[in-house]
């Protein structure tokens, strides 16, 4: 049976051995969660001795790519949190219709049920013909699993749930057609989705964009990286465009705070009113 637990100076030690070796930097994250998530790996796949654990991981990459999938967080539904989508379609997307084209960056994507969520608003708001979503994350296959826009069926009444109390108007089925265990998402709107990858603390701005989207990442990162990533993503926006973060992550108290304004209400969308 493995040893019960890795200390802090061992994760760091494995932390630095993948940016040294893999070019993924998580020495910024936060330790508990970090800490936390190296150890249920370690144990999960049953290794006697913290050398063992190391060893594999610096010489095996296929074994390296698990390690950064697991202690990368991919937890996501379509429509999570309704009443941020309601906040999306009521508030932001009359402001972005006036834009003759929409450039949208959803950082920490996942498995891409957010992004499919946001280009179906688009869509009943008929701006999807001239908008482009940038769905960015540093875990390549997850980035497959949205490219394929492939979700689980049994997802789907509870996604259909989110969709109604968004705001939704329309049919959730007809947005998907049902394939054995999976519903296959309409062709339309995968078209207006590009699934890159991007790694927030170490890549850089790529474009200019009228709303970026990056939801519960922050709160896995440090004091000294969230601020580098909320600069990244404030270069990254045009004058007046929108940041919208997740509900209990804040622009308060950080270097770009004095740049952006909190949009009325208690969702964290903020416009940014300085370059």
């Amino acid at each position: 049976m493995s040893r019960n637990l890795i200390n802090e100076q061992e994760v760091a030690l494995l932390l630095n051995d993948v940016l040294e070796k893999y070019g993924y930097d998580f020495t910024d994250y936060a330790p508990a969660s970090i800490n936390r998530r190296v150890n249920h790996l370690y144990q999960l796949d049953r290794f006697v001795s913290f050398a063992e654990f190391r060893y594999r991981i610096i010489s095996d990459p296929a074994y390296a790519h698990r390690f950064v999938e697991e202690i990368t967080v991919n937890v996501t539904e379509m429509f999570r949190d309704p009443s941020f989508y309601q906040a999306l379609r009521m508030e932001v997307l009359p402001v972005l219709a006036t834009y003759p084209f929409i450039r949208v960056w959803h950082a920490g994507c996942s498995t891409g049920e957010e992004v499919y969520s946001f280009a179906i608003l688009l869509k009943e708001a008929k701006l999807l013909h001239k908008a482009i979503i940038y769905a960015t994350d540093l875990n390549t296959s997850v980035l497959e699993k949205g490219r394929r826009g492939m979700f689980r069926l049994s997802q789907m009444q509870q996604y259909s749930r989110n969709y109604m109390e968004a705001g939704g108007t329309e049919d959730f089925s007809s947005y998907y057609t049902a394939n054995y265990e999976y519903a296959k998402f309409r062709e339309e709107l995968g078209e207006k989705i590009i699934f890159s990858p991007h790694n927030l603390v170490t890549d850089s701005s790529f474009n200019e964009f009228q709303l970026i989207i990056c939801r519960n990442v922050l709160i896995y990162f440090n004091k000294e990286l969230q601020d580098r990533v909320l600069t990244l993503f404030s270069d990254s926006l045009e004058q007046l465009g929108y940041l919208a973060l997740g509900s209990k992550e804040t622009l308060n108290f950080t270097k770009v705070a004095r740049k952006f304004k909190q949009l009325e209400g208690r969702e964290k969308i903020w416009r940014k009113i300085q370059l």
